[in-house]
């Protein structure tokens, strides 16, 4: 009997009635997920499509070309009165309520039983499948309790090793013009410079394990598109088949990591038992897997001190770090080069850093990066001329009766995401003038016109502090490229001694030929994607430093 009906089952399926469960299926599960997304008040204003079935069909159609023109509509119409506003979002995701900059302060010291960052970036990355269930939290508490206190003794192994993959990378012909792929260099510095602080020399210089670093970041920036286009209900099915590069470039990445991570593992046990593993001269790296070992430690989480995990909590600390940091530097030396060669820009550039590091004595210091004025103002205006993401500050509603906004009254329900327009602020005329054009000394002028008051002038208190927070990794409603409030990037501090160093060794060792238009980066979805075949001309300096 049973083999009979199985029989009469297989027959039925024809290839028709086939797709035609599928598309029942594919359909049933869109309304699903629509019938569980957060419903939003509806004295909250929209643009694009709007909240209702068939506007939610629309947004699907158009979520990867317009997104970002239904924000900068809303900016303009709503932010800029003071009001927020919804905003369709990828296919299978809530849509977001855009918060103006006038109530930031109020969404961003909402405690985190109420607005969560961790879980926002949970649901943005797909932190469960990307990064096999394991979140960012653990790494970046120990980021803030360890980094800060170690960041002036870590120059100098910074150093070393920017001028190394800088020489590596961009060679050392005096003679002749060498065309190179932009991205492409970027990839030769970032990961290799980022991971002599994550798992120190000579892991850091193993190609293999950097390129296996770079595809796991490249894999999370795919799969985040395709995963936010597969329906919640089919994702666990799709996503570990989805997901399957990111484990091969970890698995690949951590056969090089393991036998280095057994031994510090081992080393710092026997240090801590009084028996050290080279004699009593021998001192721990001042890494980040030494610190997650310490703070493991610190705080009896005996789960976390196996090879394997601490390779697995490395990786969203990668991710953020090769991604964000390849893409500021590649729009850096684009603004730089694309500029109108009269202003100077790479010039002064060259004589600040070479005159600082020549007073430094030929070794960068945390107090020497501190001097240099117009190269972090360089920085930072690229940051807020060439951004990367039309949002880079989001929340999620976690608190189960959700949360009323106490300005203009309205409620958003569990499940609701919360964002801050990074790309409409940085380009407000209101806050900036010409905020369409890359202006290098935008933020140094104003400590130059500072420093150059007398004594007496300067004993303004408010103008002192407000000259203070001019510096790049100072964050602000105003200049969102390190997202703001206590959520920042912990790293920032890291990232512009980096970056610093980094261009100021290229100033000084390199030329540059101009380039007469900047290469156009596009919008897909929430992500402005860069020219990454965009090519400059470099040739090294007869005068090296």
């Amino acid at each position: 009997m049973a083999s009979i009906i199985s029989s009469q089952v297989i027959e039925s399926l024809t290839p028709g009635r086939f797709i035609a469960a599928l598309i029942l299926l594919t359909i049933s599960s869109f309304v699903v997920d629509f019938a569980r997304k957060p419903l939003y008040s509806k004295a909250l204003p929209r643009v694009g499509p709007g909240g209702s079935f068939l506007g939610t069909l629309k947004s699907w159609a158009y979520f990867l070309t317009r997104y970002h023109t239904w924000v900068a509509e809303g900016y303009e119409k709503y932010s800029k009165q003071g009001r927020a506003f919804v905003v369709p979002s990828a296919p299978y995701r809530p849509q977001e309520i855009v918060i103006p900059r006038s109530q930031a302060a109020w969404m961003l010291e909402q405690p985190d039983r109420v607005l969560s960052t961790k879980e926002a970036h949970r649901d943005t990355l797909h932190n469960d499948y990307q990064f096999f269930g394991v979140d960012d939290e653990f790494p970046i508490r120990t980021i803030h309790k360890h980094l800060a206190r170690n960041i002036a003794s870590l120059i100098p192994a910074v150093q070393e090793e920017v001028h190394a993959a800088i020489d590596d990378t961009f060679g050392k012909d005096v003679e002749n013009w060498t065309s190179l792929n932009l991205w492409e260099a970027w990839l030769g510095i970032i990961p290799r410079v980022t991971n002599r602080i994550l798992v120190g020399a000579p892991l850091c210089r193993n190609q293999e394990f950097l390129d296996c670093q770079v595809g796991f970041a490249n894999d999370v920036v795919r799969n985040g598109f395709l995963l936010d286009m597969v329906p919640h209900i089919f994702q666990p099915l799709v996503a570990p088949f989805i997901v399957l590069p990111n484990w091969w470039h970890w698995r690949k990445s951590y056969s090089h990591a393991r036998p280095v991570i057994e031994q510090r593992l081992y080393d710092l046990e026997r240090q801590e038992s009084g028996d050290d593993p080279a004699g009593d001269d021998w001192k721990a790296p001042e890494d980040m897997l030494t610190w997650l070992i310490r703070q493991a430690k610190a705080e009896g989480l005996t789960s976390e001190l196996n090879p394997e995990m601490l390779s697995k909590r490395i990786l969203p600390v990668e991710f953020a770090a090769i991604h964000t940091t390849v893409t500021t530097g590649f729009n850096l030396i684009l603004d730089l080069l694309s500029s109108d060669p009269s202003l100077g820009y790479i010039d002064t550039i060259r004589e600040e850093t070479s005159r600082v590091f020549a007073e430094e004595n030929g070794a960068w210091t945390k107090q020497g990066l501190a001097r240099l004025h117009r190269t972090d103002s360089a920085i930072k205006e690229s940051m807020r001329f060439s951004h990367f993401a039309r949002a880079l500050t989001h929340r999620k509603v976690v608190a189960p009766e959700g949360v009323t906004n106490p300005v203009e009254g309205w409620h958003a329900p569990y499940g609701a995401f919360l964002m801050l327009d990074l790309a409409g602020t940085h380009r407000d005329p209101e806050l900036y003038p010409e905020p369409d054009k890359y202006d290098a000394w935008r933020f140094s002028r104003q400590r130059e016109a500072y420093e150059a008051k007398s004594a007496e002038e300067k004993g303004d208190a408010e103008e002192a502090m407000r000259v203070k927070k001019l510096g790049m990794v100072t964050t602000s409603a105003e200049f969102l490229a390190f997202s703001h409030g206590r959520h920042a990037c912990p790293g920032r501090f890291f990232v512009a001694h980096e970056l610093k160093m980094i261009l100021a060794y290229l100033v000084q060792n390199y030329e540059f030929k101009p380039l007469a238009e900047r290469p156009k980066s596009i919008w897909i979805g929430s992500s402005f994607i860069p020219e990454v075949q965009a090519r400059i001309e470099v040739r090294r300096r007869k005068r090296r430093v």
